[in-house]
């Protein structure tokens, strides 16, 4: 679904999305695509755990107010 959302929103038909890939695989070569997939997820496994640690320590340093 959401590659059909994806193509539909950009345009791309499966022959433009296929020269797209050759010409990255040209640019970056067949050896450093893995290592740039393996770094993107690591940037998105760090952004979701800062982020569950934020909405943690928001709940947890939040203090309840008193009345007088």
């Amino acid at each position: 679904m959401l590659n059909s959302v994806l193509i539909g929103f950009l345009g791309l038909g499966g022959t433009e999305l296929i020269v797209i890939l050759i010409v990255v695989l040209l640019l970056f070569g067949g050896r450093k695509i893995p290592e740039l997939m393996k770094g993107l997820g690591r940037g998105v496994k760090e952004f979701k755990d800062a982020s569950k640690g934020v909405d943690s320590e928001n709940s947890s340093t939040a203090a309840p107010e008193k009345k007088d």
